[in-house]
């Protein structure tokens, strides 16, 4: 795990205060500018920008200040300008309107949630597709543990003549599924009958209760029982850890222009308590975009990292996340998150009842 470096202190506010309106008009003009076509912003591109309507002389002017207080940089002498990770920064704490997804991606999230079905685990790995395709970034979506659900269902299913699956359900929507090696076959109807003892035993339980399933009397269902005990209690065991899923890291080539880069951000979504402790902290500082090195891990220091909690009924669920670089659509990605979580902490709240 990449220990995460000393948090970057809040921007200097004076500087902030000392932004005139024109100022941040022009910076922002850079920054659209910038994250939609990846080239220098030079002036000229600036001056009939919406809300700016000066000269270019007086933008080359302008600009130049802001280059001297940090929020632009000239990459080459001759070109225009790009964003600084604080230009960023300001841009994101000024935008005059969150991102909005338009007609087709609302439609698009509208039908993913109308027919999207089965296993929390299936829905969670597929949201991660849906907010890559909204955004073209990297997605992560860390799911809620199951420690605190119940068992809502208990089958046992014949595999072959020597072979059994024990599937668990959770009132979370989480399906478990462990294999049984048995010592002798047994019937299609053994194996339900036992089923049947498990769910009335342990429904409503958490994994972690103490086991009560008392023998029945009937010789071949105990002995079905008996053989789940063990694959069962190895369910704990999975039960307190969160579930990570990522969605579209090869976007992520398209997005950097170093392999190197590539490569380290890749390395990073594999770790999946890095992962985990990366979006609740971005979360737990208050913000809902890292840019740079704010998130405090130097691997991602030229990545920008949007984050929307998932919770129901004031519940902490996980989390969703948008992984790309600083020159991310921040308001596009904001949006999406923020959709996309909220829907499926809608979803997570009514698998575990509470709808």
């Amino acid at each position: 795990m990449t220990p995460p470096a000393d948090r970057v202190p809040p921007a200097d506010t004076t500087d902030e205060r000392a932004l005139n309106e024109r100022r941040a008009a022009i910076l922002e003009a850079v920054v659209t500018e910038y994250i939609g076509t990846a080239e220098p912003v030079g002036s000229s591109h600036v001056a009939n920008a919406h809300g700016v309507q000066v000269s270019s002389a007086t933008v080359r002017s302008e600009m130049v200040a802001l280059e001297r207080d940090g929020y632009l940089v000239q990459p080459h002498t001759s070109a225009g300008r790009i964003p600084t990770d604080k230009g960023y920064r300001f841009f994101v704490d000024h935008l005059t309107e969150p991102g909005v997804l338009g007609p087709a991606q609302h439609l698009q999230v509208t039908q993913f949630f109308d027919q999207v079905h089965g296993e929390m685990e299936t829905m969670l790995e597929r949201a991660t597709g849906l907010l890559s395709e909204l955004t073209s970034y990297a997605a992560v979506v860390v799911g809620p543990s199951h420690d605190t659900a119940t068992v809502r269902s208990v089958q046992m299913v014949g595999l072959s003549p020597l072979m059994a699956l024990l599937v668990v359900v959770l009132s979370d929507g989480a399906v478990e599924k462990r294999t049984i090696e048995l010592d002798r076959e047994a019937s299609e109807d053994a194996l339900a009958r036992s089923g049947a003892v498990l769910s009335a035993h342990l429904v409503g339980h958490t994994i972690s209760s103490a086991w009560t399933v008392p023998l029945s009397g009937d010789e071949e269902v105990d002995r079905l029982v008996v053989a789940a005990r063990v694959p069962f209690s190895f369910l704990e065991g999975t039960m307190d850890s969160d579930h990570v899923f990522v969605g579209g890291p090869a976007r992520l080539a398209e997005s950097f222009d170093a392999v190197e880069t590539v490569r380290s951000v890749l390395g990073i979504l594999e770790q999946q308590l890095v992962v985990v402790t990366l979006l609740r902290d971005v979360l737990h500082s208050g913000l809902s975009v890292a840019i740079g090195t704010e998130h405090g891990y130097e691997p991602l220091a030229s990545c920008a990292v949007v984050v929307a909690p998932l919770t129901a009924d004031g519940q902490d669920l996980g989390a969703v996340g948008l992984l790309g670089p600083t020159r991310m659509d921040y308001p596009r990605a904001m949006a999406a998150a923020h959709v996309v979580g909220e829907r499926l902490g809608e979803r997570l709240g009514s698998h575990d009842g509470r709808h």
